[in-house]
């Protein structure tokens, strides 16, 4: 008989997963549809962490506790940091934020993946709920803007069948190909598209009227910022024509449309503003607040649900963190030395560290150096409850597994609350607090209670219900400036600076599983397969090997996230609002070595 839990990556799909004899499938019905991705598929083939270690040397699990409780010990309060990623991703994870605040630990806030974007759709609409996929379903037209479907929520491809499909993305990713339009846009203009957009609904009288005079009341302030933008050059600067954006207009208008949203478009230091503007053609539209109709990015998984953890703490930032400044590091979850940017400033800091420990289920960079590590119970060892951030179901994880592995993040937070005489309740009070914030549906499938699935039906959550646009926008004229040099002498190629992107990669969860070599380059740049070259910005260096690809622009350098080095090239500022990173706000140079 199979069992059934849900995926604990950290991804939009969220998958339900039956668990049989060792082997994981998706369940039918739902959005699963009875497959799940290359990463769950292989999951039990991953190589894990068995044993603890110190500096080097095999321990057992009950000296790691022991070597773990010394150091907090002579460590205390504000000389101690707890680092948690989202390697493991459910709502018992946070219970080791319990213990360390209680401590008088400082804990991390910020975020590595998707902050400015939330912040933009926090400051126009007063919250962020998202369009579940269930919505996305019921579209006419689907925008696909700047996320790659196939390898970051494969579970969404099967809803755009039978739908108008627009793709908007600097690469010619698998879902572009199955576009009706496709725009390979130059990376970091979108917000001059989505003023753009905004511009052209105002010429043709193809604003929802109504819907702006209830929800929108300053759409003619803004039709005058979007006035600033000149039209020629700017059309010229993202590189889409007139004709183009004339398309995108006749596919939009009057239909149900889902405007789906990538983390790639907001890893800039103007992040929430690019959200924003998007958001504004929604607005423009009509579209929030009907079915099938809206803009779906990253929701908050915990919407709707209190914590029972105590949390309170002083916090540092989670993208420029001093590790040095602790003299104990708790990091659990996540690859910092990999993940954060700037990972040369990270390897220094760290290294300054007196004592460093990890905390999770895969060896990398940062269990490399760490003095103590820790493995992890896998989601099939322990229990737990999964929310998500691409739609609104509540997914039960039981224990399914008995395993002498590692331990889990309950059972590591219940031993040091107990040595420290901190509160902690049963495990199974947590997780039956968890499930009253859960209701079932009509099939038998249960939902967070509350979370509507056509959210901002009368209006915004604002004091005034109107949406709060854009007033100010500063334009990058330094963009049209970019000028490309092809040098096809076998000695030596240079190029000017060149946009670096960085997106997800199909083999691997950024520093999980699979993950890439290469540096990926337009034939146009004159490199060829096989080539070895150096790609610096003003932060480092790193040397990768090529592999050309037509899918890309000519200005643009790809390395996907996990590859070892690609963060030597990204800067630790962060972004205006949010308190994101900003990996993709470095330019590039490139040169055969």
């Amino acid at each position: 008989m199979n069992k059934i839990t849900a995926c604990p990556l950290d991804c939009f799909d969220a998958c339900s997963v039956a668990y049989k004899d060792g082997v994981l499938k998706g369940t039918n019905g739902g959005h699963t549809q009875g497959f799940l991705c290359p990463h769950l598929n292989h999951y039990e083939q991953q190589s894990r962490i068995t044993t603890p270690r110190y500096r080097g040397e095999e321990i057992t699990l009950d000296a790691a506790l022991t070597k773990l409780k010394e150091m907090i010990d002579a460590n205390y309060k504000s000389e101690l940091l707890h680092y948690r990623g989202s390697g493991n991703f459910a709502l018992m994870q946070e219970v080791t934020d319990h213990f360390f605040a209680q401590m008088g630990a400082k804990l991390t806030d910020g975020s590595l993946c998707d902050g400015a974007g939330e912040a933009g759709i926090v400051e126009g609409r007063g919250s962020n709920k998202n369009m579940p996929m269930s919505e996305i379903a019921k579209s006419e037209v689907v925008i696909i803007w700047g996320r790659n479907p196939h390898t970051t929520s494969s579970h969404l491809l099967p809803l755009l069948k039978g739908k108008k499909l627009i793709v908007i993305d600097p690469v010619e990713t698998q879902v572009a190909k199955m576009a009706d339009l496709f725009i390979q846009i130059k990376p970091h203009t979108d917000m001059y598209l989505a003023l753009l957009i905004v511009r052209f609904l105002h010429i043709n009288n193809y604003c929802d009227d109504d819907y702006l005079q209830e929800y929108a009341s300053e759409s003619e302030e803004y039709y005058e910022l979007t006035q600033t933008v000149r039209i020629k050059s700017m059309l010229e600067n993202i590189g889409v024509s007139l004709g183009q954006v004339g398309t995108i207009l006749e596919m939009i208008v009057d239909k149900k449309v889902a405007i789906v949203c990538g983390v790639g478009i907001q890893k800039y230091r103007d992040g929430a503003d690019i959200m924003r503007s998007i958001d504004a053609i929604a607005v423009h539209l009509g579209l929030f607040g009907k079915e099938g109709s809206g803009v779906a990015y990253l929701g908050n998984s915990k919407e709707g649900i209190v914590s029972p953890f105590k949390t309170k703490s002083a916090r540092v930032s989670k993208v420029d963190t001093e590790f040095d400044a602790f003299k104990t590091v708790f990091i659990q979850g996540a690859n910092p030395l990999s993940q954060m940017p700037n990972s040369q400033r990270v390897k220094q800091s760290l290294s300054q560290t007196e004592n460093v420990v990890y905390f999770g289920l895969y060896e990398n960079e940062t269990s490399a150096m760490a003095d103590l590590v820790i493995p992890a119970k896998t989601f099939l060892q322990k229990s737990d409850i999964r929310t998500s951030y691409g739609h609104h179901a509540f997914l039960e994880m039981p224990q399914l597994q008995e395993s002498d592995i590692g331990i889990s993040e309950y059972d590591l937070s219940a031993y040091l609350c107990k040595a420290y005489d901190i509160e902690i309740k049963p495990e199974e009070e947590y997780l039956e607090h968890f499930k009253s914030f859960a209701e079932v549906l009509d099939d038998g499938t249960f939902c967070v209670k509350g979370r509507e699935n056509i959210p901002y039906r009368d209006g915004f959550d604002r004091d005034d219900n109107e949406f709060l646009f854009l007033e100010e926008t500063e334009i990058d004229r330094s963009a049209n400036k970019i000028i490309l040099t092809k040098n096809r002498h076998k000695k030596r190629k240079v190029s000017s600076e060149l946009y670096l992107i960085t997106p997800k990669s199909p083999k691997s969860l950024n520093s999980q599983f699979q993950r890439e070599k290469s540096v990926y380059l337009s034939s146009e740049l004159g490199y060829v397969t096989g080539d070895r070259i150096r790609i610096t910005s003003s932060v480092g260096s790193v040397e990768l090997e090529v592999l050309v690809s037509d899918a890309l622009r000519q200005d643009t350098v790809l390395i996907y996230s996990g590859t070892a080095g690609v963060n030597n090239l990204t800067s630790s500022v962060h972004s205006y609002e949010g308190k994101n990173a900003v990996y993709q706000e470095e330019k590039v140079t490139i040169e055969k070595i």
